[in-house]
C-alpha cells in the first residue's frame, strides 16, 4: 500500500527569514493523522535567507538528520562542534542526554535550502554525538547510495534506530528499485524533481508511506529528481 502525502496538505510557517513546511505535525502546525511513520518523527523543508538562522537551542533523545540542497549551513554545538553542511553533505545529531546547538545560513547573500528530520532513537539517554560525511554528485546519481544506517556501514552515518537511510538522483527515465523485507515499511521523501514511485506521481515536498509491499520502484521524470527514501521497522 502507498499512501501520498502532498506537498500543498504540508504544514507551514513563514516568519519572513524563514519559510518551512512541516511533513508532520511540528511547532504551531498540529495534524492528529500526520504524527509521523514508524520512527519517522519530523521532515521539515527550511528555506533561510541569508545571514539568517536558528538561534542557540536544546534537543533530548532525537537523531536529527541535515541534507542540504541548495547553499550552505553553518552548525555549532555544545560539544565542540562546527561545521558548513553543504549539498552532498549528511550531518547526524544525536541529542541524547542533552545536546545544544545553532545553525545558520553561512552565506550573506544566498538562502539555504534544506531538510531537517527526526527520528526518534531506539534507546533514550544515549551520549550526545555527531557524524558528518560527503558525497560526490555521482555516488548517488542513477543508484539508491546509503547515507544513514543503524551500524553505518558503507560509510554512511550511525543512526541510533533501525532505519536505513537512501539518497539518490535520477535523470529522466533512470529507474531503481528498493525491496522491503518482511516487517519493513518505507517512506519516500522527494527533495526536489518529480518521479513514479510504483506508477504514483509525486513532485518536490511530496512524501509516501509505503507498507505491505515487497519492492518499490522509483523513475525519474523530465527534470530529473532528487529523492529520500527511509527502510524502517514497522
Amino acid at each position: 500500500m502507498i499512501t501520498v502525502r502532498p506537498a500543498n496538505e504540508r504544514g507551514a510557517a513563514n516568519f519572513g527569514w524563514l519559510d518551512s513546511h512541516h511533513t508532520f505535525s511540528f511547532g504551531n502546525y498540529y495534524d492528529p493523522r500526520h504524527m509521523g511513520f514508524a520512527s519517522l518523527r519530523v521532515i521539515n523543508e527550511d528555506k533561510v535567507t541569508p545571514s539568517q538562522g536558528f538561534g542557540t537551542h536544546g534537543h533530548r533523545d532525537m537523531e536529527i538528520i541535515t541534507y542540504v540542497l541548495d547553499g550552505a549551513l553553518e552548525h555549532k554545538d555544545s560539544l565542540g562542534t562546527g561545521s558548513v553542511i553543504r549539498p552532498g553533505d549528511v550531518q547526524r545529531m544525536s541529542a541524547g542526554t542533552g545536546i545544544r546547538h545553532s545553525e545558520f545560513n553561512a552565506s550573506d547573500t544566498n538562502p539555504v535550502h534544506f531538510l531537517q528530520i527526526w527520528i526518534l532513537p531506539e534507546t533514550e539517554g544515549i551520549d550526545p554525538g555527531y557524524e558528518q560525511i560527503s558525497l560526490a554528485p555521482e555516488a548517488k546519481q542513477g543508484q539508491l547510495r546509503l547515507v544513514g544506517s543503524r551500524d553505518g556501514r558503507e560509510g554512511s552515518v550511525t543512526i541510533h534506530q533501525d532505519v536505513s537511510l537512501y539518497a539518490t538522483a535520477l535523470g529522466d527515465g533512470d529507474a531503481v528499485a528498493h525491496t522491503l523485507a518482511p516487517g519493513r515499511v518505507a517512506w519516500v521523501q522527494v527533495a526536489r524533481g518529480a518521479v513514479s514511485l510504483n506508477g504514483h506521481a509525486l513532485t518536490a515536498g511530496d512524501g509516501a508511506a509505503v507498507s505491505d509491499l515487497d519492492t518499490l520502484s522509483l523513475t525519474g521524470a523530465a527534470d530529473g529528481a532528487e529523492v529520500l527514501l527511509f527502510d524502517m521497522a514497522a
